[in-house]
């Protein structure tokens, strides 16, 4: 074989083999994808209809290792968008929440205490930083009451309990300890997110369940808990608004309708593709299947012949997510920052899988809504890049909220960071 042949046929060869590693670390094709598949923009849909038989793949143990950002790494967002580092050194944030007056607060839970930030300078980050209280467990929920321009309270769901300081708008510290007025289910899926009616009459908690399919029926600790519950502002009256949720990680209410919606992490151990998270509006009294049940009469094997009257009323979510994908936080976009088309949907955030055999999430999704204020089914990636590869991690995505000029912040509780996202033009 002459050189020039053997060169050409090597060529040949290598061209083939890029092409086919190419196509390899793209990732499946869908509707199951996994972090190879995630690039702003790109579509994602899962119907009931796709959802394989439970034990189709088996269940992975495939945490993430947290690394240090690479130098080169940086959050990805579609065109015509610009990410900045808004805030560093926290100490894990979690929920962010924006009070009427335009402050961003965020829960710092890994130190048990609520931060203020104030402004953005012209270097990009918050002009102040205060911590506005601490002494607390493990904070997550924020909320401002009564809604609307002048709040009085600002409440926040501690892991164990409910708890709501005196609040005024501007003011930069709480000026006493907090009132303890409602005592909560603690551990387990500890994440308690606090939201109120548009009119302020119910307050909205959410309970995460303590184990992955334990039946409430024959388990005490699982008791008052996969639940959203519903509060009078002072606590009390505490009843079950929905249930049958493992884990209502993320609330908030639709401006434009009133209606509470949540973000969900589903049960683990049916394999690589079960059970999608999802996101969806929340029906009062409404029956959403765990753990006997899940994304409608579907029968968790694990319990088979259990409450079997439950799967005529499980309630079917309105967007069905990737397995795994662990969605936290979720707000609807209100700004005029970004471009018309964003307005009034969704932004959420995926904080990534730990049991799927390839990972998943890591990434701010966007859910589009229609006028009739109804998700359309599927979703998109919207900031992704926070996965180096299939072992390494240097970001996973928690909060989000609406800065008060419009531009998106998120929280990311593996670099203890705050990332700003804004819109510069095509």
């Amino acid at each position: 074989m002459t050189r020039l042949r053997y060169w050409l046929i090597a060529g040949a060869c290598g061209l083939l083999c890029g092409i086919v590693a190419g196509a390899e670390s793209a990732g499946p094709a869908g509707p199951f994808t996994d972090y190879r598949s995630e690039a702003p923009g790109n579509e994602h849909r899962i119907t009931v209809a796709d959802l394989p038989p439970p034990y189709a793949t088996h269940t992975a143990t495939n945490p993430p290792s947290i690394v240090p950002r690479p130098e080169h790494a940086w959050p990805n967002a579609p065109a015509g968008f610009k990410v900045e580092l808004f805030a560093s050194d926290l100490s894990e944030p979690r929920v962010l929440r924006k009070a009427p007056n335009g402050d961003l607060f965020v829960a710092e839970s890994g130190a048990g205490r609520i931060r203020l930030l104030r402004g953005i300078g012209p270097d990009g980050k918050p002009e102040r930083s205060e911590v506005f209280a601490d002494g607390l467990e493990r904070p997550y929920g924020i909320a401002f009451y009564p809604p609307g321009p002048d709040p009085q309270w600002l409440y926040v769901g501690d892991t164990g309990a409910l708890v709501r300081y005196a609040y005024r708008n501007g003011q930069l510290h709480a000026g006493a300890r907090p009132q303890r007025i409602a005592v909560l289910p603690s551990g387990g899926h500890w994440t308690r997110d606090v939201q109120f009616s548009q009119d302020g009459a119910t307050l909205f908690v959410a309970v995460g369940s303590a184990s992955n399919i334990d039946d409430p029926d024959v388990t005490p600790a699982e008791a008052q808990r996969a639940d959203i519950l519903a509060l009078e502002p002072d606590g009390s009256h505490a009843r079950v608004y929905a249930w049958g949720i493992r884990n209502p990680s993320g609330l908030a209410i639709d401006p434009a309708s009133g209606r509470l919606w949540c973000a969900v992490n589903e049960r683990d151990g049916l394999g690589d593709n079960l059970v999608p998270d999802y996101i969806t509006q929340v029906q009062s009294g409404g029956f959403y299947g765990w753990p006997w049940w899940y994304i409608g009469a579907h029968q968790d094997p694990r319990l088979a012949g259990k409450r079997s009257e439950l799967g005529h009323v499980a309630i079917v979510p309105d967007v069905l997510l990737q397995p795994h994908d662990a969605p936290l936080q979720l707000t609807f976009y209100q700004g005029s920052q970004f471009p018309a088309r964003y307005h009034g949907d969704i932004f959420a955030t995926s904080h990534g899988s730990w049991n799927r055999a390839v990972r998943t999430g890591y990434e701010v999704i966007r859910v589009p809504v229609d006028p009739e204020r109804r998700a359309r089914g599927g979703y998109e990636d919207f900031l992704t890049g926070f996965v180096v590869d299939d072992r390494h991690v240097w970001g996973r995505p928690v909060g989000v909220a609406e800065a008060a000029d419009g531009s998106l912040v998120v929280s990311d509780d593996a670099s203890d960071s705050i990332w700003r996202v804004r819109y510069v033009g095509p």
